[in-house]
């Protein structure tokens, strides 16, 4: 059985009449922020699912901390350092449900091309062959990259499985709607790798 299919068929903890919105943290990694451009062109139904959720930590809000527990998470880009990694490990941890939005975050993409190349390249390449003043390949304040990148499902486990490059706001828009709705969502149906 397919980690898709295994998503609950009933709503989330929070969606009962009277109670609090469905809870839900986006957090971007690395790749283009593309996908939370996406979600934004989602323009007026934006509106329309702010009646039903909340969105409680993103780069959208000024929310600093992940809450302990959040109903939905969606993580945009890959695993490429080990400050990527922490994070999905940490969205995995408090959030119910973990959302993998984008072909970066799907399968790796394009961050993932540097994976043919030894490490030590990758850092030579970009920080003392292109670099004209003050060539020096950084160690304080700079995440440590990661052997290769890993999409997010290499490193924690995902319940949904959103392709696109961005994926369209109405793949968005349904993914959501069908799990604020407590339905299984077949992004497949809608969207494919690279569309």
């Amino acid at each position: 059985m397919s980690a898709q299919s295994e998503v609950a068929t009933q709503p989330p903890p929070n969606q009962h009449a009277g109670e609090a919105k469905i809870t839900v943290a986006t957090i971007w990694l690395d790749g283009c922020s593309g996908c939370h451009m996406s979600f934004l062109d989602m323009d007026e139904r934006l509106v329309d699912l702010a009646q039903r959720l909340d969105v409680v930590y993103s780069p959208f809000v000024d929310a600093k901390a992940l809450p302990d527990q959040v109903d939905i998470g969606i993580i945009e880009g890959s695993i490429s350092n080990e400050e990527d990694l922490h994070k999905a490990q940490l969205f995995r941890e408090h959030c119910d449900l973990l959302v993998s939005l984008g072909d970066c975050a799907v399968n790796g993409n394009v961050p993932a091309m540097r994976n043919p190349f030894k490490l030590e390249s990758v850092y030579e390449r970009a920080y003392l062959e292109n670099v004209n003043v003050n060539q020096q390949i950084p160690t304080n304040g700079v995440p440590a990259l990661l052997e290769t990148v890993k999409p997010v499902h290499g490193v924690v486990d995902v319940d949904v499985f959103i392709p696109g490059c961005p994926p369209r706001a109405d793949v968005i828009y349904y993914v959501l709607s069908e799990l604020i709705a407590g339905r299984t969502p077949d992004p497949l149906s809608m969207t494919q790798f690279g569309a």
